[in-house]
């Protein structure tokens, strides 16, 4: 029940809405079908899961995004390609990973160009550290898989190096040919520019 005088936004096209933030959802219940499911974490300006979601009919896809006009943007893009299998989640990474998605729930995310906190400073608001790993661990499915872009090499080395000490997840090799993933909007930008962006794809263990 909406208290009274309280105004609250009408949910977009494609947008998930959970009744209450602070319980777990049923993410199933949200779509048409079930099927694997994959999460872009941060998803941007949704290019890349527009493309996932298009290209992988077979595949549910829910795009998790914190700002309201990227989170528009993507409903609408979504509901304009009639893309039954794709979601949008306006949430904060973390707080979904640790809190409302339930354990064992997912089969790919996804995290591309998250924020590098460049300043020595603002290292600890960097997502990919034990935290998030640990949260990651939760809601993959055993043989489930993480893949993680960024264009900061120092972000990258760093990343690495956590995941290398971190014990609940395996390190893959990821070759460019290996699948079908698409462009970020950011990756065309660098790559524009000469530069390239490095990935790590790791998997909780079966």
């Amino acid at each position: 029940m909406v208290p009274k005088g309280k105004f609250v936004r009408p949910a977009e096209p494609n947008e998930l809405v959970p009744e209450n933030y602070f319980a777990q959802i049923r993410v199933e219940d949200f779509f048409t079908s079930e099927a694997p499911l994959e999460i872009d974490l941060g998803c941007g300006d949704g290019k890349f899961t527009l493309e996932m979601a298009e290209h992988h009919p077979d595949r549910n896809f829910l795009a998790v995004e914190r700002l309201l006009g990227r989170v528009r943007k993507v409903c609408r893009g979504a509901d304009k390609r009639g893309l039954e299998n794709l979601r949008v989640l306006r949430l904060e990474t973390l707080y979904t990973l640790e809190w409302l998605l339930p354990e064992n729930s997912v089969d790919r995310l996804h995290l591309l160009c998250p924020d590098p906190w460049p300043k020595a400073k603002h290292h600890r608001r960097r997502l990919f550290q034990k935290p998030f790993l640990d949260a990651v661990v939760r809601v993959l499915k055993p043989g489930g898989e993480l893949l993680f872009k960024t264009d900061h090499d120092e972000y990258f080395e760093w990343s690495e190096e956590h995941l290398t000490d971190y014990q609940g997840l395996e390190r893959l090799d990821w070759p460019d040919d290996a699948f079908f993933y698409p462009k970020t909007d950011f990756q065309i930008q660098w790559e524009a520019e000469g530069k390239k962006l490095q990935g790590l794809r790791a998997r909780k263990p079966l």
